[in-house]
């Protein structure tokens, strides 16, 4: 079609075309991780990102598409997920303001907008990489705007920015080394890529989106639809390999507030104009309660708990007022269908769309989610800490920290964090995560520790949006976090504090052992699938058949002087016997050195190390 303009629905419904297009195509970004280990996720981050996005749109449709990219950006943001997902939420940040108070988008319009979002994205890097998403971007940008200047046919126009994302995305791996030894492009600008197809092919009134388009979530079928699952992969013993989500590691006893409750008063005119009792409400409510919610907007107050006794919470509320949009879910319910879910063989289960409401967020010293959204990221609040922000006497420090496995989760606890929110590699928490749980603390300064070179921009943004001091700590492992906590002391300021944890992590040596999922070379080294890789601070150093030899090789290569403090973090796939031996094979070679041995629970690494100077 040839079309000049715009308005805000058909950018919207181009929008949502993109994020399908990405969804369709999300696990083929994930295979261009470059590291070859199981956990690879660009992918999925940036379709959790965009989905979160596009159920924006839908839930709060605009006459104006400057106001429709207001909601997507704000829907991103809070959705962000990843390095990725969070460069991705900044270059429609950026388009967002650069469209403000449009009615509708030309091309010219268009080209500055995605000037405005590049710009944006490489302001919110800290040190931007070339041969990543952030170059794509650019280049189709910079590309966008010479266009203008020719066309002021949308389709036309689209078509070159797509082409000229392409073009970009081959050329990746002559700039980033690293893309070429392994052969692939780079993963971010892939997805972004599939986004810009998918805008290109609604604007060409492509088949795959014409008229009666596929609803956003729901996959076509025929030839371009995804094809039928294949059979999971066995593992050494021929049986399915399983994966699990964060969740599963927890018992569906252990959620002390069984329902999720959300309403709204309706208060009456002459009512409103008296003050909400807000905080004798909040104590009726957290005598058998928590992860309270509550906002007074003068006729209307929303309220949110998780109670024990959904009855009482009605009760105590009819008596302000009308009670509407009511809705309960039990969230024991939920969790047993999780593990039903986890306990099939075959490959993970599909993540929920974003408008059909997995539970997510605040469960106090359960672990378990609260909120409904398009994440599964879950965060959980020690024991003792009162999920109330407005609380009378504020605590000076509080510290928030990302975990995956049981094991790991309570060593963090008994090293004084606060907040545990629940994530990983493959779980990466998003901007919203961390938020939620800055904003339970009732303490004067957060800290942040991400645990994960993956969850840091996440982390950093949720520190910039929030409405007290925090300070992220950047943490790349859950060793480094542990070694910052050690450095912490409740009677220094936040000042020396964050000077300490830094030289700490800065001090610790990390290593991590994981299979290979693909034969590849890395720094003239040879891997095959199904090998042990060991990876010391980010870097593959070893390649083995045997496990335990493959963890030898990287604890020698991570010992310095011989006396160090080693500590080793038990995952899924270690055995005692491989322990045993490790430990056996450290006394004898380093008799100088302090081992200790703690069963972490994390997936998909059967060991982690930490070797710290004593």
């Amino acid at each position: 079609m040839s079309k000049r303009s715009l308005n805000a629905a058909e950018w919207t419904a181009m929008v949502l075309a993109g994020a399908e297009r990405l969804a369709l195509h999300q696990e083929r970004v994930n295979e261009l991780n470059v590291f070859p280990v199981p956990d690879g996720d660009t992918g999925t981050n940036m379709n959790m990102t965009m989905s979160a996005g596009a159920a924006e749109l839908k839930n709060k449709p605009s006459e104006e598409v400057g106001r429709a990219a207001e909601v997507l950006a704000k829907g991103l943001l809070m959705g962000a997920r990843g390095n990725s997902g969070v460069i991705l939420s900044q270059l429609f940040r950026g388009f967002a303001r650069a469209v403000s108070g449009q009615r509708e988008l030309t091309v010219p319009a268009f080209a500055a907008a995605l000037q405005q979002g590049v710009d944006t994205a490489y302001n919110s890097v800290g040190k931007p990489v070339e041969g990543t998403i952030l170059t794509v971007a650019r280049e189709a940008a910079r590309h966008g705007l010479a266009a203008s200047r020719r066309t002021a046919d949308l389709a036309e126009w689209m078509s070159e920015v797509h082409a000229k994302a392409v073009e970009t995305l081959s050329r990746t791996p002559d700039m980033l080394p690293v893309l070429k030894q392994v052969g692939v492009v780079d993963s971010g600008g892939q997805g972004l890529v599939y986004i810009y197809e998918g805008f290109a092919d609604y604007l060409n009134e492509a088949d795959s989106f014409a008229a009666g388009d596929v609803p956003f979530g729901q996959a076509p079928t025929g030839p371009s639809g995804p094809q039928p699952a294949a059979a999971p992969a066995l593992n050494a013993a021929g049986e399915p390999n399983v994966r699990h989500s964060a969740q599963s590691r927890l018992t569906t006893e252990s959620i002390r507030y069984p329902y999720d409750m959300e309403f709204f008063i309706r208060r009456d005119a002459s009512a409103a104009r008296i003050p909400f009792p807000e905080a004798s409400f909040r104590e009726a409510l957290e005598k058998d309660g928590d992860s309270i919610i509550l906002i007074d907007d003068g006729d209307i107050v929303k309220v949110h708990v998780h109670s024990r006794r959904p009855g009482d919470v009605l009760n105590a509320a009819i008596v302000y007022g009308e009670l509407t949009e009511l809705r309960i879910l039990n969230m024991q319910d939920q969790h047993r269908d999780l593990l039903r879910a986890d306990a099939e063989p075959g490959p993970a289960a599909p993540r929920p769309k974003p408008d059909e409401g997995e539970t997510i967020g605040l469960e106090a010293a359960s672990g378990l989610p609260a909120e409904t959204g398009p994440a599964d990221a879950g965060v959980s609040i020690a024991e003792g800490v009162a999920p109330n922000p407005n609380a009378y006497e504020l605590a000076p420090f509080g510290i928030v920290a990302v975990s995956v496995g049981q094991g790991n989760e309570e060593l963090l606890r008994s090293l004084g964090v606060d907040a545990v929110i629940s994530g990983g590699q493959s779980m990466n928490p998003s901007t919203e995560d961390f938020m939620k749980a800055i904003d339970a603390l009732a303490v004067e300064h957060v800290f942040l520790l991400p645990n994960n070179p993956n969850v840091h921009m996440a982390a950093k943004q949720a520190a910039e949006l929030a409405e007290r001091p925090v300070t992220v700590i950047p943490s790349t492992s859950i060793p480094q976090g542990m070694a910052a906590l050690l450095a912490f002391r409740e009677e220094d300021s936040a000042d020396v504090n964050a000077a300490r944890m830094l030289k700490a992590i800065e001090g610790v040596s990390t290593g991590q052992l994981t299979r290979a999922v693909r034969d590849t070379r890395m720094d003239n080294l040879v891997i095959r699938d199904g090998q042990y890789i060991g990876i010391l601070n980010k870097k593959i150093v070893v390649a083995e058949d045997s496990m335990k030899e493959a963890a030898r090789l990287l604890l020698d290569r991570m010992m310095a002087s011989g006396d160090e403090l080693v500590m080793i973090l038990t995952g899924e796939g270690a055995d005692s016997e491989c322990t045993g031996a490790l430990v056996a094979w450290l006394d004898e070679r380093y008799p100088e050195a302090e081992v200790e041995v703690h069963e972490g629970g994390q997936p998909l690494y059967p060991y982690w190390f930490m070797v710290e100077p004593i």
